[in-house]
C-alpha cells in the first residue's frame, strides 16, 4: 500500500494539482502571475547565482527528459552503449548538476541572509528555494555518490521504466521497490516541487517574452 501510495497516487495527485491550479490561478490572479524582483536591493549575487543556476539547469532538465522518456534499447540502436552512456550521465550530469547546485546556493544564502531581501521574501519564495536546494543536492548526490555505492544499479531499469509507466496510465509501483533512497527523495521532492509549483512564483517560467524578438525597437526623441 506505501509503494502504490508514493509511486502511483502521490505523483498522479501532484500532476493534477499543477495542471488545475495554473488553470486556476492563470484566470483568477493573472495580475500576481510574476516573481518580485529583488535586484535593486543586492544585485551582485543575484546575478551570479542566476547565471549558474540558468546555465546548469538546462542541460540537467534535457538530461531528465532524455534519460526518462528514452529507452535504453532506442540508445544502444543509435550506436551508444551503456557504458557510455552511464558515463555521460554520471559526469555530464553531475558536472551540470553542480553549477546548479553552487547558483541555487548562493541564490538561497542570498534569500535568507541578506535582511532586506529576507524581509521582502514570502514563507513560499523561502519554502521553494529550500525545496530546490534541497532537490538539487540529493541529485547531484545520486548521480555521484549512489551510482558509485551501487555499480549494479541503472535508473533506466527501474525509475525510467515506471515514469514511462505513469505516463501511459499503467502505473508499475514495483519498479520503484529495489531503487535507492537518495533517489526516491529527489523523485518526492521533484514531484513535491511540480504540486507546489501554481502558487508560488515559479509560474513566472511560462511567461517567456517571446513577443520581443519580433517587436520592433522604441524610439527615443530628444526634446530640444
Amino acid at each position: 500500500m506505501t509503494d502504490q501510495l508514493l509511486w502511483v497516487i502521490f505523483p498522479y495527485v501532484c500532476i493534477a494539482v499543477f495542471i488545475v491550479g495554473h488553470i486556476f490561478r492563470y484566470r483568477h490572479d493573472k495580475f500576481g502571475w510574476t516573481a518580485k524582483s529583488s535586484e535593486f536591493i543586492e544585485k551582485k549575487q543575484l546575478m551570479i547565482g542566476s547565471l549558474l543556476f540558468h546555465v546548469g539547469i538546462i542541460p540537467v532538465i534535457l538530461g531528465h527528459v532524455a534519460g526518462l522518456g528514452i529507452p535504453k534499447e532506442w540508445t544502444r540502436a543509435m550506436g551508444v552503449s551503456d557504458h557510455m552512456y552511464h558515463m555521460g550521465a554520471i559526469y555530464g550530469g553531475g558536472f551540470f548538476g553542480l553549477v546548479t547546485l553552487a547558483g541555487m546556493f548562493i541564490l538561497t544564502s542570498r534569500r535568507l541572509t541578506k535582511k532586506n531581501v529576507r524581509q521582502l521574501s514570502s514563507t513560499s519564495d523561502i519554502v521553494v528555494n529550500s525545496l530546490l536546494l534541497f532537490i538539487v543536492f540529493i541529485g547531484v548526490y545520486a548521480s555521484l555518490v549512489t551510482n558509485n555505492l551501487n555499480p549494479g544499479f541503472d535508473y533506466r531499469d527501474s525509475i525510467s521504466v515506471w515514469f514511462r509507466s505513469l505516463l501511459i496510465f499503467q502505473p508499475e509501483a514495483g519498479y520503484m521497490g529495489a531503487v535507492p533512497l537518495a533517489f526516491k527523495l529527489h523523485i518526492i521532492a521533484g514531484f513535491l516541487i511540480f504540486a507546489m509549483w501554481p502558487f508560488t512564483r515559479l509560474v513566472h517560467v511560462w511567461s517567456v517574452p517571446l513577443n520581443y524578438v519580433g517587436r520592433s525597437y522604441i524610439l527615443y526623441r530628444k526634446h530640444v
